[in-house]
């Protein structure tokens, strides 16, 4: 096993752990008052780019906290019916981080997604001095392919399009933490090339929205702008590329990667690469991070990963009967508050032996 540099290692649990590290107002994004420089000074492991943008971009290391929760949020909703669900429990998280397989792989991807995403989004609203809408684009933005009379619409780019270079950048500035050389070459390559998949999964996607502006509702100019993917569709396309993760090893010269197996394509800059194999998650073992599937809800009739044959790793499981208190019957009342009855529901699950 390849261990992580201290540098990525005090990264991912201030980003990924903040309650035992710097407190409440990185968990919860608190409204409690606390300089962000304050934080910084206490990441002293944070080096080179990431402690000059600690230092002199406080506001912007807030929105990388919140990409970063963004990221977990992702990963567990992604991850919820499979036997290793993105536990955010820093003793085991911490297990997975120092591995280089595919669960690993997606965590890196998703968060520089999340940062990417976050930092972004925040310049559309400006809530950053530093950036803000998108510059406006020289190229013409392209017509429809649908509709009668459109060749006649004039275009031009307008809105609030979102500066995904920016983001981009910041996300490079802070994931991609300074390594040392050494033993840990080819680990860095492999985590700088999933970091580099998750914020492509991000600046590759945008989309082009338009709105149409003329008298009585006809169209006589049409302007245009750039949105980033809703962040579920970022989620989506990760996990599909994690299931189709590439494994691979480190060349000769120590720079390159090369994937396992024989008549294997390379993989391309949105893939996701691993190089071990990753545990089978049935049982707890402190030491690969697992907190085994004892106790966990499946589904007896799903054939996928969510059914109680896989996830209970062939164990067995056992149908339970419980109840839960839901809200019911709400009523808006004027103005302007919503009340609602609280109902016992009863609902049948199985749990894994």
């Amino acid at each position: 096993m390849i261990l992580l540099s201290r540098t990525q290692l005090a990264l991912f649990f201030i980003l990924l752990c903040p309650v035992n590290i710097i407190g409440l107002w990185w968990a919860v994004g608190s409204p409690l008052v606390m300089d962000p420089n304050s934080i910084c000074r206490k990441t002293k492991r944070l080096a080179g780019k990431q402690a000059e943008l600690c230092q002199s971009q406080p506001e912007i290391v807030n929105e990388v906290a919140k990409g970063a929760k963004l990221g977990v949020r992702e990963c567990q909703f992604q991850f919820r019916f499979r036997r290793w669900n993105c536990t955010s429990q820093n003793k085991y998280f911490g297990k997975i981080l120092q591995q280089d397989i595919r669960e690993t792989a997606f965590v890196y991807a998703i968060t520089s997604a999340g940062v990417t995403h976050t930092v972004t989004q925040a310049c559309s609203m400006g809530e950053l001095l530093q950036c803000g809408c998108e510059a406006t684009r020289s190229r013409a933005p392209p017509k429809p392919t649908t509709g009668s009379g459109t060749d006649s619409v004039k275009w031009e780019w307008g809105g609030c399009g979102d500066d995904v270079e920016f983001g981009y950048e910041k996300s490079k500035q802070f994931m991609d933490a300074k390594r040392k050389k050494g033993k840990s070459d080819i680990r860095t390559l492999i985590d700088l090339h999933n970091n580099e998949a998750g914020r492509l999964a991000v600046r590759n996607y945008m989309r082009t929205e338009c709105k149409c502006h003329g008298l009585s509702g006809s169209c006589t100019l049409r302007t245009c702008w750039k949105k980033m993917p809703h962040f579920r569709e970022v989620g989506d396309r990760l996990l599909e590329r994690f299931n189709g993760a590439f494994k691979v090893m480190g060349g000769n010269d120590g720079k390159t990667l090369i994937p396992v197996g024989h008549n294997i394509k390379p993989p391309d800059k949105q893939d996701l690469i691993y190089s071990a194999e990753s545990p089978d998650f049935c049982l707890p073992n402190r030491k690969t991070g697992s907190l085994g599937t004892r106790g966990r809800v499946c589904n007896s009739t799903a054939m996928d990963v969510s059914g109680c044959d896989l996830l209970c790793c062939q164990r067995g499981y056992r149908d339970e009967t419980l109840v839960f208190e839901e809200n019911c019957l709400c009523r808006f009342h004027w103005c302007c508050v919503v009340q609602c009855k609280k109902c016992s529901v009863r609902k049948e699950l199985s749990l894994c032996f």
